[in-house]
């Protein structure tokens, strides 16, 4: 009897392996002759650079001095290191011998044109709710760039999760291929701002926390990360900013790069707005518009100007504040430009009591911008903050942190302050 059983689950077990590799399988598509450029209407090359600009797929595919699109930026995962592609129309190290068929399977279903099963680092979660014209757009705008060899860096990551079969398994799991279905109930406006935060954009892809298997927790969506060690703050109504992030200054952080009342766009973010730059005006309306939806914006507007005099009024009392030893090192260092004489904050000289930074659980957004500063490519032009990480010991910017922490807001201490200090130092240092 006790053999018969064994021999049943050995069966179902084979049947079982056997079914699970039919699904994963995925067959090769021929390779064909790169297109030449002059092949694409201009006017559609045009459209796929302004989808890849809104995508910011230079971001990804490039890394820091390298040519763009040519790969090889690395991007920590707690699987190990994963390198991006050469996305050029190389034949031999990019992707000068994919058919449009090929790219499109790609974006829209997580699959090479060898037919291995794709990382899911490469947002294709988010890209298969692309219109098949906007992808027929990239596709256009990628085979016309100049091609450039530029052979891949292996992965880094350890058996078994560099099996790109048991891809198959994950997307099973949480991937649910489809096309942007627009919400009746919402405006034309609002649909096309979720089809770009949801798709092109992939907002969610930073900004949403993973489980364990390094997919998004769909329930939390928009609910805030840690990457790179920087916190995608929430974009729901649950970021902690005293101010709401409304539609006006949705708008100004995602064109401009810098809000009055939440600061300038920088990190992670600034190749962000970079990106979105080449979107048309429209776009980033169309955002500002389902972001502040998503926040209830405007269900917090009536106290949008009780809470900036809340938080400039606390600043202005707790300014330089004259046996405080923190608020005097805080005052050398930071004051002269952090500082607003009367309840109007400006935009050039923001004040820290309205910025998320400090709001945030985590302190990493206010230690990265201590220590690495704000270059003059960042938010507003003209407008730079300096580097602090070589004037500053850790110890001194644990001081202001907490300085901060505690004058600007009524939530607790960050705990281990110095030690998130000293991690996110060599971190920088690595990178440089």
């Amino acid at each position: 009897m006790f053999k018969k059983l064994l021999i049943a689950i050995v069966a179902l077990g084979c049947l079982g392996l056997a079914g699970f590799a039919a699904l994963a399988w995925r067959p090769a598509i021929a390779p064909v002759a790169r297109p030449t450029a002059g092949s694409f209407a201009p006017e559609l090359v045009a459209r796929g650079e302004a989808l890849a600009g809104g995508g910011y797929c230079a971001a990804c595919h490039t890394a820091k001095g390298g040519e763009k699109f040519t790969g090889g930026y690395a991007m920590e995962t707690p699987f190990g290191a994963i390198y991006s592609t050469n996305i050029t129309p190389d034949p031999e190290t990019g992707i000068g011998s994919w058919s449009e068929t090929a790219f499109r399977r790609a974006m829209h279903e997580g699959v090479s044109r060898d037919g291995s099963h794709l990382l899911p680092v490469f947002s294709y979660d988010h890209f298969t709710k692309l219109s098949d014209d906007d992808v027929r757009a990239l596709y256009a705008y990628f085979m016309s760039r100049t091609p450039v060899r530029a052979p891949r860096k292996a992965n880094g990551i350890p058996f078994p999760f560099n099996i790109r079969y048991l891809q198959a398994g994950w997307k099973l799991l949480f991937f649910a291929p489809g096309r942007f279905k627009p919400d009746a109930e919402k405006s034309a406006e609002w649909n096309r701002g979720a089809y770009l935060a949801l798709g092109l954009s992939h907002c969610g892809a930073c900004h949403t926390p993973r489980n364990l298997l390094g997919a998004e927790i769909s329930g939390n969506a928009y609910g805030g990360a840690v990457i790179d060690n920087w916190v995608a703050p929430p974009l729901t109504a649950a970021n902690p900013a005293p101010a709401p992030w409304t539609y006006e200054e949705l708008y100004d952080y995602l064109r401009p790069g810098t809000s009055k009342l939440h600061g300038t766009a920088a990190g992670p973010m600034f190749p962000v707005v970079q990106g979105l730059g080449a979107l048309p005006d429209s776009d980033i309306h169309a955002l500002a518009t389902y972001f502040a939806d998503l926040d209830k914006a405007a269900d917090r507007l009536p106290y949008v100007s009780g809470a900036v005099s809340l938080a400039m009024s606390s600043a202005a009392a707790k300014q330089g504040a004259p046996f405080d030893a923190d608020a005097q090192l805080y005052t050398a260092a930071c004051a002269s430009c952090h500082y607003n004489a009367t309840n109007a904050p400006l935009a050039a000289r923001p004040d820290l009591a309205l910025n998320s930074a400090v709001h945030l659980s985590d302190p990493s957004n206010l230690i990265q911008v201590i220590l690495r500063g704000i270059s003059s490519a960042e938010g507003t032009p003209d407008f730079v903050m300096p580097a602090f990480g070589g004037a500053l010991s850790d110890a001194d910017v644990a001081r202001i942190a907490a300085y901060l922490r505690r004058t600007r807001t009524s939530l607790p201490p960050w705990p281990d302050l110095a030690a998130r200090i000293a991690e996110i130092r060599r971190h920088i240092n690595a990178a440089n």
